[in-house]
């Protein structure tokens, strides 16, 4: 230990954490080793270049930024629309679809204590969002005759209680073994003078670090190689809090393989220009997302001659990419982009340090920068009001009465 512990202290001083072990004495035996564990195997060299580029914002003068193609399945004639089904519905059913839904945050802004997965939207039925997903699948078995492979991405702070959750719910009828999770990745929270953070319980303070991490977190799990020995081909990813997420779509899947394309993602229509969500672009030739937060108002509010937005396809976060695509991705890291988030966190001399306003700075990557790494990828708009019911806030927009509406619609639920 003692060996250990000067190594941890050298590395500290070395990059001017020295801090990160003001508290040691204090700590537990078990908690003593996992903090000379967190020191001795974190990037420091990476920390130090994120905090580097925290005041870095993307520079869209430099990039040419065009609209993207997309394929509405609306306007799909009967002959196109059996065509791309005849061409997924083959691969679904000789089981070379599996999905992974992202679930690794908590319900904090719902008012919910416990994993996002967890909450209760309030339908008469008193599901949780994690059994009406569930339900999609059990559906996609009665129409294919298959139990798609669920692969659920949790984080260090929910596992726990999301596993214990589907055991309690004897996973909602849905076979045991086609049910695997796994935890995101993590990176260190720093604060503006780009010192690293202790969290409460004399650990490094750390956040989980984006939906873009899943291709690390895939590989660094053996998701990758588990999907392989299963025969899987293409993976379906999507967010844990869309209750009308289609995970199993032959017409998405048949679009990608006919346009022989590694990824392809859903889009709606954006409801108007001031809509906050990212679109789909074409950026220097590579397909991308722009983000609401970075878009210029002209861009936003550009038509066509039909009237509508040039740059309208809104990001849903429901995306299908081949694993060969994953593969790639997964051997390089995403960019990480900055946030500066409110953190309780100890100073270096024991006290709990707490803020009413932002303090630091978390780290995330954005799944949608994998995009760039592609040539192409297919884009298929779908209807809001079918595919699209996210659970984000309390209330107001995209809340649980927004979402539950939708649902009854969509279900013809009285």
């Amino acid at each position: 230990m003692e060996e250990k512990y000067l190594a941890a202290e050298e590395k500290v001083k070395k990059y001017g954490q020295d801090h990160l072990l003001s508290q040691y004495n204090k700590l537990t035996e078990e908690k003593k080793a996992q903090l000379l564990n967190e020191i001795l195997t974190l990037d420091f060299q990476q920390i130090e270049e994120l905090y580097k580029r925290i005041n870095t914002t993307v520079d869209f003068n430099n990039s040419k930024i065009e609209p993207i193609n997309y394929t509405d399945k609306s306007s799909l004639s009967e002959q196109e629309l059996k065509k791309y089904e005849e061409i997924g519905l083959k691969q679904i059913k000789e089981g070379k679809l599996a999905v992974v839904t992202m679930a690794g945050g908590q319900g904090t802004r719902l008012g919910h204590n416990g994993p996002k997965g967890t909450f209760d939207i309030g339908l008469d039925s008193h599901k949780p969002i994690f059994e009406i997903l569930c339900d999609t699948l059990k559906n996609a078995q009665k129409k294919y005759g298959i139990y798609v492979t669920w692969y659920i991405m949790t984080s260090a702070e929910n596992n726990g209680d999301t596993v214990k959750f589907f055991e309690e719910h004897n996973y909602f009828g849905y076979p045991k073994d086609k049910v695997i999770f796994f935890i995101q990745g993590k990176l260190p929270m720093i604060n503006p003078n780009g010192k690293i953070l202790i969290g409460k319980d004399g650990l490094i303070k750390q956040a989980a670090d984006g939906h873009g991490g899943i291709f690390l977190s895939m590989k660094k799990n053996g998701i990758i190689y588990d999907m392989k020995t299963r025969g899987v081909e293409w993976v379906f990813i999507g967010g844990v809090d869309n209750v009308l997420v289609n995970m199993v779509d032959p017409v998405l899947l048949g679009l990608a393989t006919d346009k022989k394309m590694l990824a392809a993602g859903k889009s709606v229509v954006k409801a108007g220009p001031q809509e906050k969500v990212g679109v789909f672009c074409k950026r220097n030739g590579k397909p991308s997302v722009v983000e609401y937060s970075e878009i210029s108002p002209e861009m936003a509010e550009a038509t066509d001659k039909n009237g509508e937005l040039i740059y309208g396809e809104s990001h849903i976060l429901c995306n299908l990419f081949h694993i060969e695509a994953i593969e790639k991705i997964s051997k390089n890291t995403l960019p990480y982009h900055s946030a500066f988030k409110k953190a309780e966190y100890i100073d270096e001399n024991g006290n709990l340090i707490s803020s009413d306003k932002p303090n630091a700075y978390k780290f995330e990557a954005f799944l949608f920068d994998a995009f760039e790494t592609l040539n192409d990828m297919a884009i298929l708009r779908v209807k809001r009001e079918e595919e699209f019911a996210p659970v984000k806030n309390a209330e107001g927009e995209d809340s649980p009465e927004t979402a539950r509406k939708l649902y009854k619609e969509f279900h013809k639920i009285k």
